[in-house]
């Protein structure tokens, strides 16, 4: 399984077929994360989970922060302390 940065999103990819994706909107330092969706055939497999992470290191790689308008992105931040350092204030 492949995560490709495109377009503002990171889209996880198998065998050229798109199987989910984690999208944003950037404005400044700030990275708005505004939808999650993951192929009914990969649920509960922590793909969503390997989505957000993904788009954290992003964030921190270019010194920006992530508002999650997202419910997804949002309670998966909540969940673990080693993300919530990148939320926008």
């Amino acid at each position: 399984m492949d995560i490709k940065h495109e377009n503002d999103r990171f889209v996880v990819m198998e065998d050229s077929e798109e199987l989910g994706f984690i999208s944003y909107v950037a404005n400044g330092d700030v990275l708005t994360v505004d939808h999650t969706e993951v192929s009914p055939q990969l649920e509960g497999q922590g793909v969503g989970k390997k989505l957000v992470e993904r788009v954290v290191q992003y964030a921190r790689e270019e010194g920006k922060t992530i508002d999650a308008q997202c419910p997804f992105t949002s309670a998966v931040i909540e969940k673990n302390p080693e993300f919530q350092d990148i939320l926008a204030k």
